[in-house]
């Protein structure tokens, strides 16, 4: 049997966060890149009434290395998007997801004797 709401049950239920297309696309070339990189090999994602959430793994089993966080109550602050390490440390916020990714190309760069 199906779960039937009301009209005003259904108004009243905050709408979930989630990504845009394009938002997506920008974070899965980034997954991409560290995938081809052998960095990554996992993601998952979430989505709440204040937050949505792109998780990334080096194993599935273990902790999330990285969580991109698109969160609109921040939005006035310091910016909507944050990167977070595993202990909800913040390495990276700002405005636009574009200039927050770019925190994932510094990571990518090697000395070369």
């Amino acid at each position: 049997m199906q779960n039937v709401t009301s009209l005003a049950e259904y108004r009243a239920t905050p709408p979930s966060i989630f990504f845009n297309r394009r938002e997506l696309n920008q974070i899965l070339r980034v997954y991409g890149q560290m995938v081809a990189d052998g960095e990554w090999r996992d993601y998952a994602m979430a989505d709440g009434a204040e937050r949505a959430v792109f998780s990334v793994f080096r194993r599935s089993s273990e902790v999330a290395l990285y969580r991109i966080v698109k969160c609109p109550k921040w939005a006035k602050r310091q910016g909507a998007w944050a990167i977070l390490a595993p202990g909800n440390q913040i390495l990276k916020r700002g405005h636009e997801l574009e200039t927050v990714l770019r925190f994932f190309e510094r990571k990518r760069l090697n000395v070369v004797d």
